[in-house]
């Protein structure tokens, strides 16, 4: 089993990222490489975080976490360096500044949804509180009426009554 370096694989990832995009099949066939084992590096590298979105897709179709380590990696750059990134992975600023909005509302978006299950949570408990409540109220209905009937069938045993419906 041929065992490559880390410098080798990385470098072979990035010809699979735009503005080369090379297919896996195709890069597989020009470096002599398995595809199997390429795409076991991409399945490593997506799962470290990075920026790898593999198969040909196009930006709009990476995967979320892919965009999101794109921002993460783009979030520290200046204006420069965000220009020369772009121009590396075949990128466009406005898509970046789009998904760092994203993820900013997906925020806003997490916080509203938490409130709203906040404000959920209490009126759960409150409904609790009444249905508990009312089943008190009924059980103690109950447990009255088993006492009068109970009693009446005692009564009609001592007076001897048959009739049990008087």
């Amino acid at each position: 089993m041929t065992r490559y370096s880390d410098e080798h694989k990385s470098a072979l990832l990035k010809k699979l990222l735009p503005p080369i995009n090379m297919s896996v099949a195709e890069l597989a066939r020009q470096e002599g490489v398995s595809k199997t084992v390429l795409y076991s590096w991409l399945k490593q590298a997506n799962a470290t975080g990075a920026c790898v979105p593999g198969h040909n897709k196009k930006t709009d179709e990476w995967s979320p976490g892919a965009k999101f380590a794109t921002v993460l990696e783009t979030a520290t750059l200046s204006e420069a360096e965000l220009a020369e990134y772009c121009r590396r992975r075949g990128l466009y600023i406005e898509q970046i500044q789009a998904w760092r909005a994203a993820c900013v509302q997906g925020q806003h978006n997490a916080k509203a949804q938490q409130q709203m299950d906040n404000v959920q949570a209490k009126a759960d408990k409150k409904r609790i509180r009444e249905l508990e409540r009312e089943l008190r109220r009924k059980e103690k209905a109950l447990a009255e009426a088993a006492a009068l009937l109970i009693l009446q069938k005692k009564l009609n045993a001592y007076w001897g009554n048959v009739d049990e419906e008087s």
